[in-house]
Protein backbone atom coordinates (compact mmCIF):
# COMPACT_ATOMS: atom_id res chain seq x y z
CA UNK A 1 0.00 0.00 0.00
CA UNK A 2 1.36 3.40 -0.93
CA UNK A 3 2.48 5.63 1.95
CA UNK A 4 -0.06 8.37 1.16
CA UNK A 5 -2.94 5.89 1.51
CA UNK A 6 -1.51 4.54 4.77
CA UNK A 7 -1.36 8.07 6.17
CA UNK A 8 -4.86 8.88 4.95
CA UNK A 9 -6.24 5.77 6.67
CA UNK A 10 -4.50 6.67 9.94
CA UNK A 11 -5.76 10.27 9.76
CA UNK A 12 -9.36 9.24 9.04
CA UNK A 13 -9.32 6.61 11.80
CA UNK A 14 -7.98 9.20 14.27
CA UNK A 15 -10.65 11.69 13.24
CA UNK A 16 -13.47 9.16 13.56
CA UNK A 17 -12.23 7.94 16.95
CA UNK A 18 -11.84 11.52 18.21
CA UNK A 19 -15.44 12.28 17.21
CA UNK A 20 -17.17 9.02 18.16
CA UNK A 21 -14.85 7.06 20.43
CA UNK A 22 -12.58 4.06 19.97
CA UNK A 23 -15.44 1.68 19.28
CA UNK A 24 -16.52 3.48 16.08
CA UNK A 25 -16.74 1.33 12.98
CA UNK A 26 -16.01 2.28 9.40
CA UNK A 27 -15.69 0.84 5.93
CA UNK A 28 -12.95 1.47 3.38
CA UNK A 29 -15.28 3.98 1.73
CA UNK A 30 -14.65 6.30 4.70
CA UNK A 31 -11.26 7.16 3.18
CA UNK A 32 -12.77 8.65 0.02
CA UNK A 33 -15.10 11.43 -1.09
CA UNK A 34 -18.60 10.52 -2.21
CA UNK A 35 -17.44 10.55 -5.80
CA UNK A 36 -14.97 8.23 -7.43
CA UNK A 37 -12.24 10.69 -8.39
CA UNK A 38 -9.31 8.29 -7.92
CA UNK A 39 -10.36 4.76 -8.95
CA UNK A 40 -6.84 3.32 -8.65
CA UNK A 41 -6.52 4.45 -5.04
CA UNK A 42 -10.03 3.20 -4.26
CA UNK A 43 -9.18 -0.22 -5.73
CA UNK A 44 -5.93 -0.32 -3.76
CA UNK A 45 -7.85 0.26 -0.52
CA UNK A 46 -10.56 -2.22 -1.50
CA UNK A 47 -8.01 -4.89 -2.41
CA UNK A 48 -6.20 -4.43 0.91
CA UNK A 49 -9.48 -4.50 2.87
CA UNK A 50 -11.42 -7.23 1.05
CA UNK A 51 -8.99 -9.44 -0.80
CA UNK A 52 -5.82 -9.29 1.29
CA UNK A 53 -7.32 -9.24 4.78
CA UNK A 54 -10.89 -10.48 4.15
CA UNK A 55 -12.30 -7.89 6.53
CA UNK A 56 -16.01 -7.37 7.12
CA UNK A 57 -17.71 -4.39 5.50
CA UNK A 58 -17.53 -2.47 8.79
CA UNK A 59 -14.56 -2.81 11.13
CA UNK A 60 -13.43 -0.90 14.20
CA UNK A 61 -11.34 2.14 13.31
CA UNK A 62 -8.83 1.23 16.02
CA UNK A 63 -8.30 -2.23 14.49
CA UNK A 64 -7.73 -0.77 11.03
CA UNK A 65 -5.34 1.89 12.32
CA UNK A 66 -3.35 -0.72 14.26
CA UNK A 67 -3.14 -2.95 11.17
CA UNK A 68 -1.86 -0.10 9.02
CA UNK A 69 0.67 1.05 11.63
CA UNK A 70 1.94 -2.50 12.00
CA UNK A 71 2.43 -2.83 8.24
CA UNK A 72 -0.23 -5.40 7.53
Amino acid sequence: MRPSLRQKIIDVCDLKMDRKGETVGLSFYAFFANKNDDPDLLMEAATWWIKTHQLDHFEKAKKIKDMVINGK
